[in-house]
C-alpha cells in the first residue's frame, strides 16, 4: 500500500488533533517550522494546512484524508466522504454553532429584515448561497477577524459568526436572530480513494474506530468494587452500565469483584451511594478508549 496522505489541521484545531491521535495510539510530532510532521507509523504520511483549506485538498485528491469542521466542507462545497463525526473542538466536545446576529437595539428581528444590508463573516461563499437561496439581496463581505466588533463600530448591518454558548456575541452587544447550522470536527476522505483504493479505506476505517474509541472514552471512567453476596442484586441495579457489568466471585469468600464502565459525571453522585448500599473497596481509573 501507498502511504495514506493524511492531513492535520493547523491552527485552533492543531494540538486538539495531535493530543487526540495520541490517545487513539499515534504520536504526531511536529518538525518546526515543517508543514510535514512526523508519525510513529510508516504507513502514513502526515501533512498540515489549515482546516478552512482542508476538503478541497482531500476532495482534489492531494490529500486521501484529513480532519476538518463541517463548516469549512460546507463553504468549499467540497465533494468528500464523511468518515467519521468527530465532536471535539479546542475547548470542548459540543458543537458550535454558525448563526446571524446584529446589534441588540436593531429592528432587525428576521432574516428578510437584512434585505439590501452588509454582512461581515468568514464564512463567505455559504452565506452567498445561503440567502440567494432565499432570495435576500444581501452583500457578504470576508472578515479577517473580530467580527463582532464590525457590527458595534456600524460598519455592517450583521454578522455571520461562529458560537458555542452565545455568551461571546452577547457580550459584544449582539442578539443572535438565526441559527444557521451546527458544526463540528469530522473525518474526511477523497471519494475515489475511499471508493477504489481497499487497502487504503482499512487503514481510514481503522484510523476512524480508534479516534471514535479516544474520544468516547474521555467522558468515562471505569470502577471496580467489592461487594458482598447479601447486596450484590440491590447494588448492581444502581449501576449504570454500557453493558452488563462484569462479575466475578473473590475466591473462598461471599464477596463479589464487581467492574463497570460508566459516563464521568455520574460519579460523584454514584459513589457515596455505593457506599451506603454496602460497596467497599472502590477504585475509579480512567479509560484510553471505549469501543
Amino acid at each position: 500500500m501507498d502511504k495514506l496522505r493524511l492531513g492535520v489541521p493547523k491552527g485552533s484545531l492543531e494540538k486538539a488533533t495531535i493530543e487526540l491521535f495520541r490517545r487513539s495510539g499515534w504520536n504526531i510530532k511536529p518538525n518546526g517550522r515543517s508543514y510535514f510532521p512526523d508519525i510513529d507509523d510508516p504507513e502514513i504520511s502526515c501533512s498540515m494546512c489549515r482546516a478552512q483549506e482542508m476538503s478541497r485538498y482531500v476532495a482534489d485528491g492531494t490529500l486521501d484524508c484529513g480532519l476538518t469542521g463541517r463548516d469549512w466542507i460546507m463553504e468549499n462545497d467540497s465533494q468528500v466522504e464523511v468518515v467519521a463525526d468527530l465532536m471535539y473542538s479546542k475547548a470542548s466536545q459540543n458543537p458550535v454553532r454558525w448563526v446571524v446576529a446584529v446589534p441588540a437595539d436593531s429592528e432587525i428581528r428576521v432574516l428578510r429584515d437584512l434585505a439590501g444590508k452588509k454582512i461581515a463573516t468568514e464564512l463567505v461563499n455559504y452565506t452567498r448561497r445561503f440567502f440567494s437561496q432565499r432570495q435576500i439581496p444581501v452583500k457578504v463581505e470576508f472578515s479577517w477577524g473580530a467580527t463582532e466588533a464590525k457590527v458595534a463600530a456600524g460598519l455592517v448591518d450583521a454578522v455571520v459568526e461562529v458560537t458555542e454558548t452565545g455568551s461571546t456575541i452577547k457580550a459584544h452587544g449582539l442578539k443572535i436572530i438565526y441559527e444557521l447550522f451546527q458544526s463540528n470536527t469530522q473525518f474526511i476522505a477523497n471519494p475515489e480513494v475511499w471508493q477504489n483504493d481497499p487497502a487504503k479505506r482499512e487503514k481510514m476505517e481503522n484510523l476512524a474506530v480508534l479516534l471514535l474509541g479516544a474520544l468516547r472514552a474521555e467522558k468515562m471512567v471505569g470502577l471496580k468494587m467489592n461487594i458482598p453476596e447479601k447486596q450484590l442484586k440491590d447494588i448492581v441495579d444502581l449501576l449504570p452500565s454500557l453493558l452488563a457489568p462484569t462479575i466475578a466471585s473473590l475466591y473462598e469468600t461471599e464477596w463479589f469483584s464487581v467492574e463497570v464502565v460508566v459516563n464521568q459525571s455520574e460519579v460523584r453522585q454514584l459513589i457515596p451511594r455505593l457506599i451506603r448500599a454496602g460497596a467497599q473497596g472502590i477504585v475509579e481509573y480512567p479509560l484510553h478508549k471505549v469501543i
